[in-house]
């Protein structure tokens, strides 16, 4: 996102040229007095020479300047303060005004994994599509780069919605970067020190139990990776495994914990825990994995640790679903595209920046109300990947199931 850079132009004591008269055919026509220095005083307010709450020269001294009356420059000051630019008190002199606010806000999206995932991007665009966002605009932003460089940057763009004074931001906090929550938690400083007001999308950055004092809106992750667990354990799996990434956000632990909350419904003892924390490209730690827990079905993180496996089980020649079932959460465009159809849970990510939307304002109208997660349902979309059409004899599977 750039920011704009003003030229800074200075108040001059130079007369105006006069201007041709068009009916006169080409002989001047002299621009009137008061209107130079109107002219002339707009400029430098415009300019940025004159800032909002900036004392004007008195009218003697704008007089002297100007080389004229005082009742000229007063009515030149008088024809600013009719336009709302300025104002004028006795005993205190002629201020320059801030600009009036439209009836819409102005609000600030950071998203450090922005253009990385395909979650956020609709996400944004369900904002937009909302009846809500008619009246609003919304500065987009994310950072990019290794870990250092995107913790940096986070914080740089929270000090930039700052200073462009936007009504609130919308937050996902960062995850995968071994300092995110430092980072975290000095973004939301500084937006809190502006008053700004927060709504997190998708995660919140405080470990659980622990809650930040910020809405969330996201989906209910803990009933999701129940779900999606449960649909292995419906189609006659008993040891499955989960994978995830190191480091991943607290989305990933809710889910964790509705997986095992599904082995235990389903009389599956716990003690034995299958819970891998890896890199799914790291061909050794997926080998480990394989041998330390020997699964009939695997649930992923996500759609993307889902199809890296895959990818890795194929060149393994273990065939999904044949011999390895495999699901995933979040329902990502690629996911019915891989080679093997991906099973998983989908989130409606349009629905999700709506709701944030809609919470933003209420947040905005009324910052004493009470924190809020406002978690929306997922469904089970069934494909080839977790074997349902093996016991069924359908074929491929793509219908959506509660």
């Amino acid at each position: 996102m750039k920011s704009k850079r003003h030229t800074q132009a200075s108040v001059t004591d130079r007369q105006r040229k006069p201007k041709a008269d068009p009916t006169s055919g080409g002989s001047p026509l002299e621009i009137p007095k008061y209107r130079q220095v109107y002219d002339d005083l707009l400029s430098s307010i415009k300019a940025g020479t004159f800032r909002p709450g900036d004392r004007l020269p008195s009218e003697a001294e704008l007089g002297k300047r100007y080389e004229t009356s005082r009742i000229t420059v007063a009515k030149a000051v008088n024809e600013l303060q009719l336009r709302g630019l300025v104002s004028r008190r006795a005993g205190s002199g002629t201020h320059v005004l801030a600009p009036a606010r439209s009836s819409g806000h102005l609000f600030g999206l950071l998203i450090p994994d922005l253009g990385k995932t395909e979650i956020f991007e609709p996400v944004c665009h369900g904002m937009m599509q909302s009846p809500l966002a008619k009246a609003h605009s919304l500065l987009w932003g994310h950072a990019m780069g290794d870990a250092a460089l995107q913790e940096r940057e986070a914080e740089q763009l929270a000090h930039r919605y700052v200073e462009q004074k936007v009504s609130g931001v919308f937050f996902a906090p960062l995850e995968f970067t071994p300092a995110r929550d430092a980072v975290n938690q000095r973004i939301v400083a500084v937006l809190d020190r502006a008053n700004i007001a927060i709504v997190l999308l998708d995660r919140c950055y405080a470990p659980y139990p622990t809650r930040s004092k910020y809405d969330l809106v996201g989906i209910d992750n803990r009933r999701t990776g129940f779900l999606i667990t449960q649909h292995l354990l419906r189609l006659g799996l008993r040891r499955i495994a989960f994978l995830a990434k190191p480091l991943s956000a607290t989305t990933v632990a809710a889910r964790i914990s509705g997986y095992r909350e599904a082995l235990l419904a389903y009389g599956i003892d716990n003690r034995e825990d299958l819970v891998r924390r890896g890199d799914p490209d790291d061909p050794k730690f997926i080998d480990d994995m394989l041998q330390s827990c020997k699964p009939e079905g695997i649930v992923c993180a996500n759609d993307w640790t889902a199809a890296h496996l895959m990818t890795h089980l194929a060149a393994k020649g273990i065939r999904v679903p044949e011999d390895m079932r495999v699901v995933g959460i979040d329902d990502v465009k690629y996911a019915a595209m891989l080679p093997t159809p991906l099973t998983t849970e989908h989130q409606n990510c349009g629905n999700i920046g709506a709701a944030a939307l809609s919470a933003m304002l209420d947040r905005v109208e009324n910052p004493l109300l009470p924190t809020r997660d406002i978690l929306l349902q997922t469904q089970t979309v069934v494909r080839r990947s977790c074997g349902a059409h093996l016991l069924s004899g359908r074929g491929t599977a793509s219908s959506l199931s509660a």
